[in-house]
């Protein structure tokens, strides 16, 4: 099975960020506030995106998806105070 690293970043309305955010720590690591990242299969990427559609307003909200092949290939630095350590997700 194929893993995919991704980073999930979300601008979605106060009333739909409880779910959005409940929804991704089912299957991704909260690093700050509207972001998710982790890795997932290319089936549980599908599920991801159709369960966000479910809860998105199409026509306020937005998401963005980044999709690498591995973890490896991200290159990632921090500016001033991390809000969450990247962990398994239970």
């Amino acid at each position: 099975m194929v893993e995919l690293y991704v980073i999930v970043v979300y601008d979605v309305n106060v009333s739909r960020v409880t779910k959005v955010c409940q929804f991704l720590r089912q299957y991704l690591n909260w690093v700050q506030n509207s972001v998710f990242e982790g890795e997932l299969s290319e089936i549980q990427l599908e599920e991801v995106k159709v369960g966000l559609k479910e809860i998105l307003n199409l026509e306020q909200d937005s998401i963005t998806i980044y999709i690498l092949p591995a973890e490896k290939f991200l290159k990632r630095e921090y500016i001033g105070k991390r809000k969450a350590e990247l962990s398994s997700v239970i």
